[in-house]
């Protein structure tokens, strides 16, 4: 019966993972590089405020892709424990608490960005303020949505490096995937605590980008795609 089981689930866990890790890789791009990126002007409450509303539909996407990422980061969170409980239950089941700790920040950052929407809507209690103090408001929420996001990261970084030292272990994935996750998850870490230090962090703000993106697209597309095509080796 245990092997039946192992011989039926864990594969068709494997793929759960692998597809969980796909939508959250690609809505996580969309939401961030072709929604925020394309509207937020840094340092221009104004011009931002302005792109927010006339793209109100395209703003409220990327939120909707922002949610999709939550949702399936609970779904990685128990399939990846389902995979490497046989490796080491205390580790697999940390692994997992790191991962559901950064997707409930991350869903205490989605409430800032929720909170743009009453301010683009033209509400009648709005008009004792200015168009410029919405604006300057929407920017703090902005700001807000990516200083809670941070703290998320850092364990998520926690997370992937748990994972890869438990990939590096298992066997039943390459080595070589637990390692590129380990590299990701420095990565991850060296640029949330570089932007909680230094004050000058804007000014490195595109090498420390290369620096996540990088190895965390390497390492964590090239898991999700042996998760899907290849699974695991259950012998």
């Amino acid at each position: 019966m245990t092997k039946q089981i192992a011989d039926i689930t864990l594969p068709n866990v494997a793929r759960i993972a692998g597809v969980g890790y796909l939508i959250i890789f690609f809505s996580g791009i969309y939401a961030n590089f072709f929604v925020l990126e394309s509207l937020i002007v840094p340092g221009d409450a104004v011009a931002t405020a302005s792109n927010l509303m006339a793209n109100e539909m395209l703003f409220r996407f990327g939120m909707l892709a922002f949610v999709i990422m939550v949702i399936f980061d609970l779904v990685l969170a128990w399939a990846l424990y389902v995979l490497f409980r046989p490796v080491n239950q205390t580790l697999s089941l940390f692994a997992a608490w790191l991962r559901l700790v950064n997707g409930a920040i991350f869903a205490v950052a989605l409430y800032q960005l929720f909170s743009v929407l009453p301010l683009l809507s033209g509400a009648a209690y709005l008009q004792v303020y200015t168009a410029g103090q919405l604006a300057d408001q929407e920017m703090l929420l902005l700001k807000a949505f990516n200083n809670t996001w941070l703290i998320g990261l850092i364990f998520f970084g926690l997370h992937l490096f748990v994972l890869g030292y438990l990939i590096v272990k298992s066997g039943i994935v390459p080595r070589i995937l637990g390692l590129l996750l380990i590299v990701a998850s420095l990565g991850y870490l060296t640029d949330s605590f570089a932007n909680i230090l230094l004050p000058n962090y804007a000014d490195y703000k595109e090498m420390f980008l290369l620096i996540v993106a990088v190895p965390g697209v390497i390492g964590e597309l090239s898991f999700s795609l042996w998760l899907l095509f290849k699974g695991v080796n259950v012998e």
